[in-house]
């Protein structure tokens, strides 16, 4: 015990002894602490630093230990001037009170190493966090920052003067769980506004909300006064159909093109126009761009890239035009609203050198919009792109023709929707048996040519224009401007034997598929999988027919060939995650992450609990299913319960897919520990900050 604990004890001993002894009515029998009642014990040990109580005073008997856990001393923690205490003892200690904490005192703690800091993100209780006095003094030294607000304020920004590179995220929800509004007002005395003279790299990443777009703004408040010199990149990415407008954003253009220094751009497209990004890419050789979601943007960023309006276009190695030339739905495309192989190829001479290309929600249909110059497919375009390792492209620019089989062309229900019509009469049938084949012989000379001049490809994505994902987490509002499912039927002519051919990849380590209803059986996933034995992360979506899983065996045969896989995303209506499912993930023995999205869909809880204890790796589980709130909250407390203590990073979220409390749910997961897989947005043709959205 501690100098303290004993001076106190001590003390209070003598003067017990003092109040209680008569030495006319008593005998020698004398009253020590253990007498007292539990009230007057408790005025003693608040007075006892928090790390005597876990480590000395509790160990001297089960009643000081009962009262050493009192909510009453663990609410309001304090472990500054704790000069003994290491890292060890404050990683137990945190472990220990991590559900009772309030308020936490660190100030002057400074010989505390990062990881035991990390452990601050499990007190989900805390409401106030003291890290003032040395941390000051160090955070002014600081050259990388990286921040995520979860309420309106300036976070520690305004203490690091010497910023080099600065990453935020912003992740505040407009409404509390009581329903209440949060109003985003903050103190703007001189010294809590951040500076950026040393600045050279801005991101900032936002989850939806007005409070975060107006705490955007809040912070790049100093730019409009002035642009740091040495800024050379400037990444922001603000999620939903109407970012709001931030008027200083053609002066910051202005800015960057004057440096001549530019690395990387990404910027909402209400923020920019053509003559604006004109003047920021003039003079310049950018690395990485992002022009997603913005079509105003499509002929300028062309004429930039290829006709001399960036100094050397072979510098950039990625660029993004997700959704670019996206137009408004139509019945009716035409050719100006498809991607042309002529310009792509022109693309691919200019640009040579380009490793990330991002062409999601873009149309290509081959006959509608054939190429000039020789070229007969877009795929022959891309496939001169030899320097590719990623890639992500609409589904439809995979297909060779429009299938003769689907429902605009002869009435035949599609592979969609099957099982969603009415039962149809006795003797007439709804799904003809040879339609599987007829789409398996569909031609795949296109996605051949680009294999073929791709080979070394390692992140691919195949996504359908009109899919969405029933857990959006940073774009809900998407719902609404994303064009309605299976409105392209090129894209329907995607199956089995275009993931056949996919096996050329020996290198592909990502692969996320998605919105192909072409796809039935699934033997080209299982064809696939035999060859590409290094596939690390694999995402599923929407594949086949939403009423029935057909190509739930491929599956099965699939997973136990990926020995190598880390993360699996499966997201597909009326999944049956049983024993068979999971005794198949089992052969994932190094999968670290696991989400499961199903509305309708079933599990079973002693499968998954068998399959956590097989998979020792697995510290992400997330499962978003069919049944009762009560079997869900019952399996996620049993599983933390279980391997908490063995995986101190676990993070298990089971929760009925259409319960109404769902949203509050997903908005108290970390954004950056769900981003990375519970949601299916592509991350293909980003460097290490640049977001996709």
């Amino acid at each position: 015990m501690s100098r303290i604990v004993r001076g106190i004890s001590e003390d209070m001993h003598r003067q017990i002894i003092q109040a209680v002894f008569d030495e006319d009515t008593m005998s020698s029998t004398s009253v020590g602490m253990s007498d007292l009642s539990d009230e007057i014990l408790l005025c003693i040990l608040r007075h006892v630093p928090v790390c005597d109580l876990m480590k000395n005073v509790a160990n001297v008997c089960h009643k000081l230990h009962t009262l050493c856990h009192d909510k009453t001393l663990l609410t309001n923690v304090s472990l500054s001037e704790e000069y003994q205490a290491d890292d060890v003892l404050v990683r137990s200690i945190l472990k220990q009170l991590a559900n009772h904490m309030q308020s936490l005192s660190l100030n002057g703690c400074y010989w505390l190493s990062g990881s035991t800091m990390e452990l601050l993100a499990r007190c989900r209780g805390v409401t106030h966090l003291d890290l003032s006095s040395e941390a000051v003094d160090s955070l002014s030294r600081l050259s990388e920052l990286r921040q995520t607000l979860l309420t309106p304020s300036y976070g520690v920004v305004p203490c690091c003067a010497q910023l080099r590179k600065l990453m935020l995220q912003f992740d505040i929800s407009d409404v509390t769980r009581e329903g209440i509004g949060v109003c985003c007002q903050l103190m703007m005395g001189q010294s809590s506004v951040p500076h950026y003279q040393q600045l050279e790299e801005f991101t900032a990443r936002l989850a939806p909300g007005e409070v975060n777009q107006t705490l955007l703004l809040l912070y790049l408040a100093v730019f409009s006064v002035h642009v740091p010199k040495r800024l050379r990149v400037f990444l922001v990415s603000i999620p939903g159909p109407n970012p709001a407008h931030w008027p200083a954003a053609p002066s910051l253009a202005q800015s960057l093109g004057q440096g001549g220094d530019l690395e990387a751009l990404q910027l909402p497209r209400s923020w920019l126009d053509s003559f604006s990004l004109k003047r920021a890419l003039e003079g310049n050789s950018p690395k990485h761009l992002s022009f997603s979601r913005c079509p105003a943007l499509w002929t300028q960023v062309f004429q930039s890239l290829l006709e001399g309006g960036v100094r050397d276009a072979k510098q950039l190695t990625s660029l993004n035009l997700s959704g670019i030339n996206k137009v408004l739905y139509s019945e009716c495309r035409s050719v100006e609203d498809q991607l042309v192989p002529e310009t792509m190829s022109r693309l691919a001479a200019g640009c040579s050198n380009i490793r990330q290309l991002n062409l999601m929600h873009t149309h290509y249909h081959h006959e509608s919009s054939p190429g000039q110059g020789g070229e007969t497919h877009l795929c022959a375009s891309l496939a001169k792109l030899t320097h590719l390792r990623s890639l992500t492209l609409p589904a439809c620019a995979l297909s060779d023709s429009l299938n003769t089989h689907q429902v605009s062309i002869n009435n035949t229900p599609s592979p969609l929707f099957l099982g969603l019509k009415k039962n149809p009469r006795v003797g007439l049938q709804n799904y003809k048996p040879d339609l599987e084949s007829s789409l398996s012989e569909d031609s795949t000379s296109g996605l051949s040519l680009l294999l073929a001049g791709c080979p070394f490809l390692e992140t691919l994505e195949v996504i359908g224009p009109g899919f969405v994902s029933a857990l959006p987490r940073l774009e809900p509002c998407t719902r609404a401007s994303v064009e309605p499912r299976g409105m392209c039927e090129w894209a329907r002519g995607v199956g089995d034997a275009h993931l056949a051919a996919l096996e050329a990849l020996p290198r592909l380590r990502r692969l996320s598929l998605a919105g192909l209803p072409g796809v039935l059986k699934g033997t080209g996933l299982v064809q696939l999988t035999q060859q590409c034995r290094d596939l690390r992360v694999l995402s599923l979506a929407n594949m086949g027919s939403l009423k029935t899983m057909n190509y739930s065996p491929a599956l099965l045969d699939s997973l136990k060939q990926c020995t190598q896989l880390q993360e699996l995303r499966l997201e597909q209506p009326y999944l049956n995650a049983n024993e068979s499912f999971f005794e198949a993930l089992s052969c994932c023995s190094r999968l670290q992450r696991l989400c499961l999205i199903s509305r309708s869909g079933t599990f079973d809880p002693l499968a998954v609990e068998n399959f956590m204890e097989r998979c020792r790796h697995v510290i992400m589980c997330h499962m978003f299913m069919g049944g009762t709130l009560v079997a869900c909250r019952t399996l996620q407390k049993v599983l933390l319960n279980r391997f908490s203590v063995e995986r101190s990073a676990l993070s298990v979220v089971i929760y009925p897919l259409q319960h109404e409390d769902l949203t509050l749910v997903i908005r108290d997961i970390p954004l950056t520990l769900l981003d990375r897989i519970t949601l299916f947005q592509s991350h293909v043709a980003q460097p290490p900050h640049l977001s996709p959205l």
